[in-house]
């Protein structure tokens, strides 16, 4: 199990440009509909854990994977899986290409790669909409991090994600102490 984790996330790592957020999408095709080893909804819990708590997220997610199929061996399988070509790919241009950017049909490539990544991202957030649980308190939560979001982008303005994440938590958790209070209130007439 730990070879195939390694080989599944070190394909991931390999392929995907663009950071984490570009690797849900491989994730999610890997982990949840080829392979099966997590659920939809695991994936879902898996990406808000991964982006609350510290370091990458698609290290976070090949963490968790791993060790939901491989206990500690599958951890480290899969996280090294999902580091290894990234580490070997910038060491080899930060030590071999000075001015590697510089290099027109580079500079160029990535350009390309910029919007391919930014498909990647809206692909992996379709598809967890989708999956998203249809009910009031979601869908609002869901609209107004959106406008909040395109309000924080537009107006160039220095509010982390997080912020957003720890507000949306906790409207949550109010939602849920005024339905316990209002279950209990009723429960006692």
């Amino acid at each position: 199990m730990a070879i195939e984790l390694f080989l599944t996330f070190f394909k991931i790592g390999l392929f995907t440009f663009g950071g984490g957020y570009a690797m849900i999408s491989l994730i999610q095709n890997a982990c949840v509909e080829k392979k099966k080893w997590i659920t939809h909804d695991e994936m879902m819990d898996i990406t808000v854990i991964a982006e609350s708590t510290p370091g990458p997220i698609a290290i976070n997610c090949a963490t968790f994977v791993g060790y939901k199929q491989g206990k500690l061996v599958g951890a480290i399988a899969a996280t090294l899986g999902v580091t290894l070509p990234s580490f070997v790919i910038i060491y080899i241009i930060s030590r071999y290409l000075d001015g590697f950017l510089e290099i027109g049909w580079i500079a160029d490539a990535f350009h390309g790669i910029k919007l391919a990544v930014g498909i990647l991202i809206i692909d992996a957030a379709v598809k967890m909409i989708k999956k998203l649980d249809k009910k009031f308190l979601s869908i609002s939560v869901l609209i107004c991090a959106f406008g909040v979001m395109i309000l924080i982008n537009a107006n160039n303005l220095n509010i982390s994600s997080m912020f957003l994440m720890l507000l949306s938590a906790f409207v949550g958790i109010l939602v849920l102490f005024v339905k316990m209070i209002t279950k209990k209130g009723g429960n006692s007439e």
